[in-house]
């Protein structure tokens, strides 16, 4: 009987690490074996960018994640045309898309290094 206690104590203690782990990778994408992370990428041809990235988000979160990535795209929009009024999200140099999802709602988060056309 002893034996069977210190058994399910352990499985016990494997299943409760196993659930505080589980949200941080679950937060991770998975990883290719031996990919390397992935390398800035230089800017668009024909265009010159801004030294440091920006960061839009918009307003709390939304009901579908796709109007959360359009309200994020539109706020880095609107810090990018400050510094370039010509920047696009299209023409971004390094850009990506972090969401994240509470509930049933998400928000997003659009980062890149704004960019513009060379001056001729």
């Amino acid at each position: 009987m002893p034996k069977i206690a210190s058994i399910c104590g352990v499985i016990l203690c494997v299943a409760a690490s196993a659930l505080a782990v589980a949200p941080a990778l679950a937060a991770e994408p998975p990883a290719e074996a031996g990919a390397a992370p992935a390398a800035p990428s230089g800017p668009p041809k024909g265009y010159e960018c801004h030294d440091t990235a920006l960061t839009g988000s918009g307003p709390g979160f939304k009901s579908s994640q796709e109007e959360s990535v359009e309200a994020a795209i539109k706020d880095w929009l609107e810090k990018a045309k400050a510094i370039y009024p010509d920047a696009d999200w299209k023409t971004t140099m390094d850009p990506r898309m972090e969401c994240v999802k509470q509930g049933l709602y998400s928000k997003c988060f659009a980062i890149g290094i704004p960019c513009h056309p060379k001056p001729k």
